[in-house]
């Protein structure tokens, strides 16, 4: 569950951190306090997009942080798959926002957003304000049957996948093959005409390396010598070179070598010395005559280079990347000279990969009416605890048009809300706030299969009032006894549910506006649905009311 959320320079939030709890969580305030940001914080953390608007005027970045109480056992696994592991069963997700960038953190460390997102998806499900439109889209319906049927259809869409891969790869070769005898004679005659030029050349890996440096010296070898020349003088030639000297101090220190240890350690010394610099001396001689070139070899060298490199702009950056150009390029070759062979194994291969899609698709699509069967049933149940007292929903499957990587199947979500019509489809029937409580039965459905412990729904009572209002707020509840469920609002009959209560408001000091949110007490709660329920002028009518709602709220679940 989500422990703790740690806001700071956001918006008109100064700094603000909250300490959740089990159960159903409430948050209310006035219109304009700041309560989406709060919730919409939560986003940033997780990998939402944002503008450099968004942070507090003059601050120079943005925080949320996100601690995680790890309970199950299913979402310590899922995290570990990801190399994840909670520290004393806790997991930290952190964003730090400034303007053009971000940094994503998990328990501390740099991580890219893509991984915090896929852990977002382990631990916690967001229902944004506006999220139940997209239930208006036929193409996200397929989505939710998937993600409800996730363990039954795995390996099913992985194998579905697969062969529609392999099939399209087919279908493209088929399209770049197909021509006339005229073209495919003018591509012959080209591709041999590169592998030739690349064969001729005799390349060998590494060789253009080689040749770079042997050019580099070449290039710089009177330079070179005459520095080797100088060298050698001073070290092997002449009465006052240094190898010269190293021989008269050896002869110097011999006499004394036997009358102690010290001098006969120095004596050592020197005669190490005297070998290493002969031994130097030796090289340097070898290495003036590598730098001798004739202009020939020189001539030779450069003109190879040259022929590697106008190879490099025409086939690849390397030797490595022209012979493999050259490989492709024969191979291409041999297709052109067996075209009839060739398209006959393309045929066979290309209806071999379609057959396939097919026999997967139709695994996948059978798997899938099962599995829609038991989800269209939950969701109707869940309606009905919504109000939807004569509802009739129903996952319409039909085949697609063309194979797709997700297989053969179209789901289309079909309802009926009263007696006597006909079931049509979703996006034809509902209104905004029929379309909300249906999302939230799709969320109470998915929440129980995929065993997530944290749901947030932003203003899920869009749209609803009265007996439907009271009917959000028991199914709410229910969801809270198995959930963590965090939830803003501004029904009275909702809030009235809350087993924590959060009042989220404005203040400002010394000119300054800031959003700051704290828990109520049971009596500052009945005050605030008071308010709720009274507006600005809270008469001891409303809260007798506020009372009363408080009572029966608890009622509810005692009996």
């Amino acid at each position: 569950m989500l422990q703790n959320l740690h806001v700071k320079n956001l918006a008109l939030i100064d700094e603000i951190e909250v300490e959740f709890e089990d159960g159903l969580n409430i948050l209310t305030g006035e219109t304009g306090a700041g309560k989406s940001i709060i919730l919409g914080s939560v986003n940033l953390a997780l990998g939402g997009r944002y503008s450099k608007d968004i942070l507090r005027q003059g601050a120079d970045y943005g925080l949320v942080e996100l601690t995680f109480l790890v309970e199950n056992e299913q979402q310590e696994r899922k995290l570990k798959e990801l190399d994840i592991y909670p520290e004393e069963g806790a997991v930290l997700l952190s964003r730090r926002l400034m303007a053009g960038r971000s940094v994503s953190r998990i328990n501390g460390e740099t991580v890219q957003i893509g991984l915090l997102k896929e852990a977002a998806q382990i631990l916690i499900d967001i229902h944004g304000q506006h999220e139940h439109q997209s239930l208006l889209y036929k193409k996200n319906h397929l989505g939710i049957v998937d993600a409800f049927a996730r363990d039954t259809v795995a390996e099913a869409k992985k194998k579905v996948r697969e062969a529609y891969k392999e099939y399209k790869a087919c279908e493209k070769e088929l399209k770049e093959t197909s021509s006339d005898a005229g073209g495919r004679a003018k591509e012959l005659s080209f591709l041999q005409f590169e592998a030739r030029e690349i064969r001729e050349a005799d390349l060998n890996p590494g060789e253009d390396e080689d040749l770079e440096v042997l050019y580099r010296r070449m290039a710089n070898s009177k330079e070179i010598a005459e520095c080797v020349s100088e060298a050698y003088l001073y070290t092997s030639e002449g009465n006052e070179n240094a190898s010269e000297s190293l021989s008269r101090a050896i002869h110097a220190i011999s006499d004394i070598a036997k009358y102690d240890d010290t001098a006969s350690g120095l004596y050592d010394q020197l005669v190490e010395i005297d070998s290493l610099l002969n031994d130097f001396n030796r090289e340097l001689a070898a290495y003036a005559d590598e730098c001798e070139f004739s202009e020939e070899d020189f001539r030779e060298t450069e003109s190879r280079l040259n022929e590697i490199n106008h190879l490099k702009t025409k086939y690849g950056d390397s030797i490595e990347k022209i012979l493999n150009y050259c490989v492709q390029q024969e191979k291409r070759i041999q297709m052109l000279e067996d075209y009839d062979q060739y398209m006959e194994e393309l045929g066979k291969r290309m209806a071999a990969s379609e057959e396939k899609v097919k026999k997967y698709g139709k695994s996948l699509s059978t798997l899938r009416k099962k599995q829609a069967r038991v989800l269209a049933n939950a969701i109707e149940e869940g309606l009905r605890d919504l109000n939807f007292e004569n509802v009739q929903f129903e996952i319409q499957f039909s085949q697609t048009k063309d194979y797709t990587a997700e297989g053969i199947d179209e789901v289309e979500f079909m309802i009926s809300l009263n007696p006597g019509q006909p079931l049509k489809p979703l996006a034809n029937v509902a209104s905004g706030g029929e379309l909300s409580r249906i999302m939230l039965a799709i969320k109470a459905v998915m929440a129980k299969r995929d065993e997530i412990e944290t749901l947030i729904f932003d203003e899920i009572d869009v749209g609803i009032s009265g007996r439907t209002a009271q009917k959000v707020s028991e199914k709410m509840a229910v969801i809270g006894k198995g959930h963590q469920v965090i939830c803003i609002t501004h029904l009275a009959q909702i809030a009235a549910m809350a087993d924590h209560h959060f009042l989220i408001e404005k203040a400002t000091r010394g000119g300054v506006t800031r959003t700051e949110i704290r828990k109520l007490g049971a009596q500052e709660s009945v005050t605030e649905l008071a308010r709720i329920l009274g507006g600005a002028k809270i008469t001891d009518t409303v809260l007798k009311n506020a009372v009363e709602m408080k009572e029966l709220a608890k009622q509810t679940f005692t009996h």
